[in-house]
């Protein structure tokens, strides 16, 4: 009898032994999940990995007006990735921009919105990055080698003490759960600002200008504040939900570029509660307008075409100097149209009321004929071919204004120069002001930053 007893007993410990373990494991396997979608919610693997190449194990060259810099291998490799960081040492990686080593990452990592990250959520990423990632046991190609004195990382801790703010998110208590839930995101893992925000000399964003438009390597990223004109005031809830969701919305506009990366990567696995919460926040955000944008940037052109003014005219021996009509007939009329309405299922859009051609800012629409859209969503793919390697600069110019002119604002100018710089990948009168401007400002910061630790060495050996 007793030997039954034991005999129970033991099974009853080994049952309970059981179930504690796969409930442990189903609570890991929960914050592994968790983890992935907070991952892509930061959209990590955009700049963590090269098209075509493994997830996560860096080697994206990310271009700043200072040179490139070369995202890391962030998967659990213990050789070439994370696989050695600490919950502590992740954490401050991700909210303070400082590696394992000790060496300060540049503000291209978005550390200054993921300090907004919730503790709890960091464990999530965590466990999702060090048990959910692939490793991969291999260095990226190149490594990131800006020019003095931008090398010095250690000048990053003055820009930090600037610039920083390493507070988590607070909620606000006068705002609804869905509003604070959009803000979390939108501020923190989402890092709306890094693109949407304009940037001071320094590099840092312009917090007085939240969302008013920046600028992504040779990409615009518009103004998304309130603003009827310039942002998107005129926008509903829905539209932007679609947006983020679908890439594209009727009648406004279709994603292109590093947003186009964005919809892809990230905010279309988004669940529709966490967009409906990005919207609301992002339609709270202050309105700023540019002066230039006299209506709403969607608002601009109607269908019309001006292809009867070519029939019969010869082309020009010097294609370069083709008009406008002539370069829509030859390389856009046959997908959008005549008079740019649009296909007739809807799936390329028109170019009348489109926002890509409604602001004042034309870079953008240089780069969509300079590079096309390719996308691959979960339904269908959208395929617009580049035009790199068929059209000149002077050509490029000619085209883009006359798009601006009939079906967009004919306040907005593409020149041969401007096509020249961006397909050649930045502005080099911009690089010049902003090597020189800030060459200047990192000593200033290393100035600061000598001076700040030698003040609180004497106040520390002061009270001892």
């Amino acid at each position: 009898m007793r030997s039954s007893y034991r005999l129970h007993g033991f099974f009853g410990l080994m049952l309970l032994a059981f179930t504690i373990m796969n409930a442990h494991a189903a609570a890991d396997a929960d914050q592994i999940t968790r983890g992935q979608y907070l991952a892509t919610a930061g959209d990590c693997i955009a700049c963590h990995s090269v098209p075509g190449g493994k997830p996560m194990a860096g080697g994206l060259a990310l271009p700043t007006p200072i040179g490139n810099i070369i995202a890391t291998n962030i998967t659990p490799s213990k050789t070439h990735g994370i696989g050695n960081y600490t919950l502590e040492q992740f954490s401050a990686a991700l909210r303070k921009g400082v590696r394992a080593d000790g060496q300060r990452l540049y503000p291209a990592m978005p550390y200054t919105s993921y300090a907004q990250v919730s503790d709890e959520d960091v464990q999530a990423m965590y466990a999702y990055f060090m048990q959910g990632v692939t490793a991969v046991d291999a260095a990226p190609a190149e490594s990131t080698a800006l020019p003095f004195p931008f090398n010095i990382r250690w000048s990053m801790a003055a820009w930090n003490m600037l610039f920083l703010n390493s507070k988590p998110f607070v909620a606000d208590s006068s705002k609804s759960v869905e509003w604070n839930r959009g803000a979390y995101l939108s501020r923190g893992l989402a890092h709306c600002s890094t693109c949407h925000t304009p940037r001071n000399v320094l590099m840092a964003e312009d917090v007085s200008r939240e969302l008013a438009g920046g600028e992504v390597g040779t990409w615009h990223a518009p103004n998304i504040t309130a603003d009827a004109n310039s942002g998107v005031g005129g926008w509903s809830v829905a539209e932007l939900v679609e947006y983020m969701r679908d890439g594209r919305t009727a009648a406004k506009g279709q994603a292109s570029g590093p947003m186009a990366e964005a919809v892809d990567h990230s905010f279309r696995h988004l669940t529709p509660a966490d967009l409906q919460a990005i919207a609301v926040y992002v339609k709270s955000v202050p309105a700023i307008r540019d002066a230039a944008d006299t209506k709403p940037v969607y608002a601009w052109g109607e269908a019309n075409n001006q292809l009867n003014s070519i029939r019969g005219v010869d082309l020009p021996k010097d294609l370069s100097q083709m008009t406008g009509p002539q370069l829509y007939d030859a390389h856009c009329a046959t997908c959008h149209q005549a008079s740019a309405q649009g296909s007739f299922d809807g799936a390329l859009p028109p170019l009348s009321h489109n926002t890509a051609l409604g602001r004042s800012n034309s870079n953008n629409v240089v780069m969509v004929i300079l590079d096309g859209i390719q996308r691959h969503t979960a339904t269908s793919d959208i395929l617009m071919p580049d035009f790199r390697n068929t059209l000149s600069d002077q050509q490029i110019a000619t085209l883009g204004t006359y798009l601006s002119a009939q079906y967009g604002n004919p306040a907005a100018k593409v020149t041969a120069a401007q096509v020249k710089e961006l397909r050649s990948g930045g502005t080099s009168n911009l690089v010049a002001l902003v090597q020189g401007g800030m060459a200047v400002a990192v000593l200033v910061l290393i100035a600061a930053l000598f001076f700040f630790m030698r003040r609180k060495r004497r106040n520390t050996q002061s009270t001892t």
